[in-house]
This record gives C-alpha cells, sequence and structure tokens, in this order.
C-alpha cells in the first residue's frame, strides 16, 4: 500500500485522495449553509434542472463519487477502501447533528456501492465505470441520505439528476485524460527511437 509519489500519477492519486476525503466534511457544510433556498428545518436547496430542486450538496457529493473512482484507478483498490472508511469517520466527527447519521450512513454505503459497480467495469469501460458506478452510487446516497437526514425523499430525483451529472463531467474528464495519454506515447516511442 506504498504511494510513490516521484511519479505523476503518484502526485495526482494523492491530491484526489486528499480532496475525496474533504469532499465530505465540505458537502455536510454545503448541505445546510449555501443554496439559492434554505429552509431552516431543511436543506439548502439548487436547481438542477428547469423546475427541478436538489439540496446543495449534490455537487459536492458528485464530486466525491468521481474522486473515489479516480483514487482507486490512480492507487488502487485497498486506498479506495481505506479513503472510505476515513470518510465516513471524518462526517461522523465534523458533520453537524441534524445530518450526521444520514451523511455518514449515506457515505459509508454509496462509496461501498459505487466501488462494487466501478471495480468490474474499470479495465473495459473506464469511462463509462464512472458514470454507471456514478449513478447507482449517487441513487444510494440519496437515498439514505435524504431519508434519514430530512426524513424526506422530496428531493431524491434532483439529488440523483444533480450527482449525474457530476458523474458525466468525471467520466469525460476520465475520457480526455485517456485520449491524450494514448496520443502522447506515439510521439514518447518516436522519440526514444
Amino acid at each position: 500500500m506504498a504511494l510513490n509519489l516521484n511519479f505523476p500519477q503518484g502526485r495526482i492519486g494523492l491530491i484526489s485522495l486528499v480532496l475525496f476525503i474533504l469532499t465530505i466534511p465540505l458537502g455536510n457544510w454545503v448541505v445546510t449553509n449555501v443554496g439559492l433556498v434554505c429552509d431552516p428545518h431543511g436543506p439548502c436547496l439548487i436547481p438542477v434542472w428547469p423546475g427541478v430542486w436538489s439540496p446543495s450538496a449534490v455537487m459536492v457529493a458528485g464530486l466525491a463519487l468521481v474522486l473515489r473512482d479516480a483514487v482507486q484507478s490512480i492507487l488502487g483498490n485497498l486506498w479506495a477502501v481505506a479513503a472510505i472508511a476515513a470518510g465516513a469517520l471524518l462526517s461522523y466527527l465534523l458533520a453537524d447533528p441534524a445530518v450526521v447519521l444520514g451523511s455518514t450512513a449515506a457515505f459509508l454505503f454509496s462509496e461501498l456501492a459505487d466501488f462494487a459497480v466501478y471495480t468490474p467495469m474499470r479495465r473495459r469501460f473506464p469511462s463509462s465505470a464512472v458514470v454507471v458506478s456514478g449513478l447507482v452510487g449517487s441513487v444510494v446516497d440519496s437515498m439514505i441520505f435524504l431519508s434519514l437526514a430530512f426524513g424526506s425523499l422530496d428531493y431524491l430525483f434532483g439529488q440523483v439528476l444533480g450527482k449525474f451529472w457530476m458523474s458525466l463531467l468525471g467520466g469525460a474528464v476520465l475520457w480526455y485524460i485517456r485520449y491524450r495519454q494514448h496520443r502522447a506515447e506515439p510521439a514518447a516511442d518516436a522519440v526514444a527511437i
């Protein structure tokens, strides 16, 4: 489980790991403090589609799903599982008492669901794996979080839709990175000859 920071991949993996873990307290703070509409007894909301609202932390949670996939791709399964455990613990320690149970349970189970879907897909379909696993993780996360933290599934569709946009963005970014890597390989091979 050693991390080699001498290579750019190791540094990118470490940055992804740290950002992934930090998305948890950030999301917990955002959902109760940032939004276009803030209900004193519920989440702060943002629009994710015309007429569709979601708790504001949806983008942070969607980013967490993408970053978890990056940690697993770059650092491996053990680092991803360790990061999930660290994120769940951090969520438990730092979340607002009103959302601590929902946040911790949603994070833990959605990340494990995302991990279970992403792992078998990542070698053959890396960009699709991010989107599909993100969608599965977002449904699990949204159902658990909304029901435990706010006692309602009113914003389930908006929450899943917002996370889906983030998964699509993550899949596109991974596709672009892989595309650039494949384009650079022939040039590197030509220089080596």
